[in-house]
């Protein structure tokens, strides 16, 4: 017999040892044969539930559900809500607690079907344990359940269980009725103080204290000097409160309930951020357990398993709403995420604040990366210029002589699915072993090698499929090049414009190819992160980055290092050359070399994929998406509320952005270009100002993006970028090399030293072309492959082509001269000391500046000593204020009344007391 207050709730197979007991049974659901039972409590009956004020709370162990408060009863649902009477819509329906984060979910009545509607009431508000009631459940006309209604019913259940565990753990929640015959219900969630202040405590959330002091700049120069800089860059600065005055800051502390008198705590509603308040929200729903869904953990499992929809937080209202109403995300639109401000800075306090540090830490390594651009750009410039005025003075251009954490759900999944599958005793009688929470997993309980092995396995065969794909697909390019050329070069018509008429076509065709397998590329690198199975979701993300970066690297950069490294190296000479095919030979560099080439693939790949993929992918399909789904709703059958379609919630508005999806195809967008900046500098100087026109245009374009088109992301905390800090890195230090290579090889920069020092008669450039050429006898051409209409076997003997081989008169004929292994050797030296020499000024470079500048170190050290003062000092105080009354008891006069009276200072508040008593001033 059950204990009052008791139910029973079985145990489903494949639950976790760590069962949590939070279960809601189910009315009228008699146990089955051979299910175990476990004694959970049970709400109170509504008859013994009270109202309470709203400063009542769950208790901060949050054992218990608190049954026994009712903030809101149910509201009739023959009167209709009206939205124009709400003060605010980010509030539920009582206009006084806020909504910190809803959840969404479609539904689907039984048996009926789309089109078909049924009357009742339009909303309940569930508050600390009560649900609402359905109107029709169990009334005339309920069909039979089929096996779609079976999965809405089973869904419905989990959802009910998985939302009172959520009131268990001290949540408020509201929501509609299932009132219509299908449509989207949002649970709107409230956390109370006692839950903010219990979950900010556990998770150390820093919030302001009572105590501010001004940060001074030290020397009189130093003053001055950033006096006048603040002066001059005034116009550029957001105007927005963060940057209204720099110089006051408050001493910051993790916040603690027992210390309640340090903080600077004026209200209680408005002392969390919605930043934070939706955080500690998330941070809830992502450890809280339902057990009919396999014991899933949190509400990521319940997303996948599309019990609900989406998750999120709330914008903090309209950004483009009339009036002087102002909100964060109204200042963010109006002072960044317009390209009307392109020229401010961005306000990185105030992107921090509302979206986390996660997203404020990308906007702020984006503002920096552009800003470092700057400088690049305006050398690139005078060197591209100096190029074009001294293009005329080149001698060898004027001598043309050549012949023509927490556990991911789908770990955990796999982890249920192997110990169902595991030999020995049954998943219910592991769970019902009492074994200690910190002991170690046995191989049962966690995914091994073994298990992961058919997913490397796939990994590593579709990687390299893959990549192999990418050099086919070059190839094929490569081919195309040969075949377009042979067969232009037949026409008298065509074959003036040969060269220009192939590169731009191969081009244009990579630049196209590089597009479309970069869309391809990055679904399949989620497909193989996926079958991986890895535990956290940091890891699911390291390594879904790693691989993503080297498909699109490889498919990005292939064209650019074939035409950099390895045409024109491998064509033969006359007589003996390399054929791809029967006829078709490799093909060769311009008479001028590759780097040309080189300059025209980089200049048109880079700003196709910038102008292409911000136009068509970051603009164009979000707003077809947009467009899309509007017109779906339009056209969707069913009921719909003409006043709420006039006055949408915020939920409802929130809900019809698109969903956000990580910053890893932002952080992808900017490393891709970033090694189009470095890695081929040197044959592209301009490349640094088409990123820095592009950046400044992303910036707001991605700005606009969360603001206006997204919905808002979870705050998450980050102390770097993460793994891109190593991909940056990684990239810089074979940007390097690269870079080396292209000026060695690519260019006839080290030829020209060579002649001119070694070879020259008069230190000048005169002769250097007819040196780089080498002596051909025609008569030792092929059968076959003598030019046609010509006359080399009467008028010409010897040709000249490009190359340092041996005149056919020497000993060893068209073997490498001495010359050729001179340059050769010349051009590894260049590459060696180029290499050190750069990675040596790096290193020292990074050496003589530090990681954290001298005044911010200055700055944390001197807080760290003002946070201990005002602690001594706040804790002395409290001691006197509790003391005072023992001594009043104990002694009873005059003289310790007025020493006590002495001892504490004027305007204090009482032991206990959270209002703030002011702020203290201190200069640092």
């Amino acid at each position: 017999m059950a204990a009052p207050g008791l139910r029973d709730i079985p145990l489903l197979p494949g639950s976790p040892r760590r069962l949590s007991p939070r279960a809601v049974a189910r009315g009228g659901q008699g146990p089955k044969h051979g299910q175990q039972y476990l004694k959970v409590p049970g709400p109170q009956a509504p008859s013994q539930q009270g109202s309470a004020d709203r400063e009542s709370g769950p208790p901060s162990g949050g054992g218990s559900s608190r049954s026994g408060s009712v903030i809101n009863n149910y509201l009739d649902a023959n009167e209709p809500v009206s939205s124009e009477a709400r003060l605010s819509r980010m509030h539920f329906h009582d206009n006084q607690r806020k909504v910190d984060y809803v959840l969404a979910y479609h539904y689907r009545k039984r048996g009926v079907h789309p089109g078909l509607g049924s009357p009742g009431p339009s909303l309940a508000i569930v508050s600390n344990g009560e649900t609402g009631k359905e109107p029709h459940a169990g009334g005339h006309g309920d069909i039979e359940l089929g096996p779609l209604d079976a999965l809405e019913e089973e869904k419905k259940e989990q959802r009910e269980e998985f939302e009172h565990n959520l009131m268990e753990a001290g949540l408020e929640l509201e929501k509609d009725l299932e009132s219509k015959s299908q449509g989207s219900i949002f649970v709107r969630i409230h956390a109370p103080w006692q839950v903010l202040a219990r979950e900010a405590e556990f998770l150390k959330i820093k919030v302001p204290t009572k105590k501010m002091y001004e940060i001074k700049s030290e020397g009189s120069i130093a003053k001055k000097f950033n006096e006048l800089l603040q002066t001059l860059s005034s116009p550029l600065k957001p105007r927005v409160p963060e940057h209204s005055n720099n110089k006051m800051k408050n001493l910051s502390y993790p916040f603690s309930r027992e210390k309640m008198y340090l903080y600077n705590i004026q209200d209680k509603d408005t002392f969390f951020d919605n930043a934070t308040r939706s955080r500690i929200v998330h941070e809830i729903l992502k450890r809280t357990a339902c057990s009919r869904a396999n014991n899933t953990m949190g509400i990521n499992s319940l997303i996948a398993n599309n019990i609900y929809e989406a998750a999120y937080p709330l914008h903090d209202g309209e950004y483009d709403s009339a009036g002087d109403d102002t909100n964060d995300r109204k200042l963010l639109y109006q002072e960044w995420a317009r390209y009307g401000v392109f020229y401010k800075f961005q306000p990185i306090d105030l992107i921090r604040k509302y979206f986390g540090e996660k997203i404020g830490l990308y906007f702020a390594w984006l503002g920096l990366y552009t800003s470092f651009l700057i400088p690049s750009s305006v050398i690139g410039v005078i060197v591209f210029l100096y190029g074009c005025a001294t293009i005329e003075e080149d001698i060898p251009r004027l001598l043309v002589i050549v012949c023509g954490e927490h556990s991911r759900p789908e770990y955990e999944t796999k982890v249920r699915e192997k110990m169902l599958k595991a030999s020995g005793k049954s998943v219910v009688q592991k769970l019902s072993t009492n074994m200690p929470e910190n002991e170690e997993e046995d191989d049962e309980d966690k995914l091994t090698w073994k298990d992961r092995f058919p997913g490397y396995l796939v990994n590593f065969a579709s990687i390299l499929f893959m990549i192999a794909l990418t050099f086919s697909i070059v190839f094929g390019v490569i081919v195309y090049r040969i075949t377009t050329a042979a067969a232009l070069s037949l026409n008298k018509s065509t074959r003036s414009n040969v060269r220009v008429t192939v590169t731009a076509t191969a081009v244009i065709i990579n630049l196209v190819v590089i597009l479309i397998l970069d869309e391809i590329y990055g679904a399949v690198a989620t497909w193989l992160t996926k079958i991986e199975v890895p535990k956290t979701e940091q890891t699911f993300e390291e390594r879904l980055i790693l691989k993503a970066f080297l498909l699109k690297f490889v498919n990005a950069y292939s064209p650019i290092f074939y035409v950099a490294f390895f045409k024109g190296r491998f064509v033969g000479r006359p007589g003996s050359y390399v054929y791809v095919f029967d006829g078709y030979r490799m093909e060769e560099c311009a008479p001028g070399g590759c780097l040309m080439e080189l300059c025209i693939q980089l200049s048109i790949i880079m700003l196709g994929k910038q102008l292409i993929q911000n136009n068509i992918f970051e603009i164009g399909v979000p707003k077809l998406k947009k467009l899309f789904r509007k017109l779906k709703d339009e056209t969707e059958p069913g009921e719909t509320d003409s006043a709420h379609s006039k006055h949408p919630e915020q939920w409802d508005l929130d809900y019809s952005l698109e969903p956000y999806t990580g910053l890893t195809p932002e952080y992808m967008e900017m490393i891709i270009q970033f090694g189009f900046v470095t890695l081929f500098v040197a044959s592209f100087p301009l490349a640094p100002v088409f990123a820095l026109l592009n950046n400044v245009i992303e910036v707001r374009l991605d700005a606009k993006k969360f603001v206006t088109e997204l919905r808002r992301p979870d705050a998450v905390r980050t102390k770097d970028i993460g793994i891109w800090f190593d991909i940056l890195s990684g990239i810089g230090k074979f940007s390097v090399i690269s870079n080396a290579f292209v000026i060695a090889v690519t260019s006839d920069f080290i030829p020209r030293l060579v002649y001119q020092y070694a070879y020259s008669h008069n230190g000048t450039l005169h002769g250097f072309v007819n040196h780089t050429l080498s002596f051909f006898n025609v008569s030792q051409l092929k059968e076959g492959t003598q030019p046609e209409n010509s006359q080399f076997d009467q008028e010409v003997q010897f040709c000249r082509f490009k190359d340092y081989r041996e005149p056919p008169w020497a000993p060893n004929p068209y073997e490498f001269s001495k010359q050729y292994w001179a340059i050769l050797s010349a051009r590894l030296a260049f590459v060696i000391i180029f290499q050190n020499l750069v990675m040596f000024l790096s290193v020292l470079v990074d050496w003589m500046i530090p990681d954290i500048p001298t005044d911010i170190s200055d700055q944390i050290k001197k807080e760290k000593g003002l946070l201990v003062d005002f602690f001594l000092k706040e804790e002395h105080e409290k001691l006197k204020l509790t003391d005072e009354p023992a001594q009043r008891s104990l002694g009873g006069g005059r003289r310790s009344t007025s020493r006590a009276s002495s001892s504490a200072p004027s305007g204090r508040s009482q032991p206990g007391s959270i209002a703030s008593s002011g702020s203290q001033h201190t200069n640092v």
